[in-house]
Parts: C-alpha cells; structure tokens; sequence
C-alpha cells in the first residue's frame, strides 16, 4: 500500500477503529496502542483488502484480533485471579441494577415518539453510523446526530423524573 493510500484510510477510518477498540478495552492507552498496531498492520500486511466489506469493518476485524492476541497473552502471565470472579457479589448486584436500568430504558424508548425513538435504536442497539441512519430515513447526517441527541436527552430526562 502506497503512502498517500494509507493516509487516506488512516484519516478515513481511524475514529470508527479506535471507538470499536474502546467499547472492547474500555482503556484509552490500550485503545491507542491496538487501534495503532491495528492500522500498521493493515498497511504493511501482504494481503490486502479486497474490498468484500467497508474498509472499517476490515479494519475493526484486524482489531478485534489483535485484541484477542493480546488478551489471550496477558492472561497466560496473569497469576491472580480473575477481578470478575474475585468481586462476584458486587458483579451479580450490578448486573441486576443493570438490568433493571435497562428495562427502565426499553420502557421509556416504547413510549418516546418517532423518529427519536427508531434513531436512537438504531445507533445505540444497531450499532449503525449517522450516515447509516441519514441514509434510511433519506435526512442528512446532520439531522440523524441532532435527532439521536435529541433522544438521549429526552430519554435522561424521562428517568431523572421517574417516569417508570
């Protein structure tokens, strides 16, 4: 891959990379270093994309490996025990106060009106872009960003008063 080609998906895609790293780390530092090695891989690698899928999401596979190397090497030198199975108490009393959050949040999404109600389905459970979302409802980008802003902050504002 030639310089100029490789910038351009770096500038391209580099934010969807490193947001879909995040939601795997949950650690900025880890988040970096993958989404990096991620896109040195992709550049230097004999095989290239084939164009079978976006770019991205060839891009958040070579990540999702990368993560599962190093997850899978870190827990070969780990000789504590696991922090989940360490705190299982306060993990099953936060995942039933989980749980009820979110059938609050799927309560008050039932009731919220079109189209906040199906734009912020389809970013926060479809896991779709903006221009995704744009692109079903025929709207710009922009509008899909204010319409799921919109959404969230009536949705904030429905369980700060207790609606249900």
């Amino acid at each position: 891959m030639d310089k100029k080609t490789a910038e351009k998906l770096y500038d391209a895609c580099y934010m969807q990379v490193y947001s879909y790293v995040m939601t795997l780390v949950k650690d900025q530092h880890k988040a970096q270093e993958i989404t990096q090695e991620t896109f040195f891989k992709a550049i230097t690698a004999k095989q290239t994309f084939r164009g079978e899928s976006e770019c991205s999401s060839w891009l958040c596979a070579i990540a999702k490996n990368i993560f599962i190397d190093s997850t899978r090497k870190s827990s070969r030198y780990q000789d504590e025990p696991d922090e989940t199975l360490a705190d299982s108490d306060t993990d099953i009393e936060q995942s039933i106060i989980d749980s009820e959050t979110s059938f609050r949040i799927h309560m008050l999404l039932h009731e919220m009106e079109d189209p906040y109600k199906e734009v912020f389905e389809l970013r926060v459970f479809g896991e779709l872009s903006f221009a995704q979302i744009s692109a079903i409802f025929h709207k710009t980008e922009s509008w899909a960003r204010v319409t799921f802003h919109r959404a969230r902050i009536k949705l904030i504002e429905r369980m700060n008063s207790n609606e249900i």
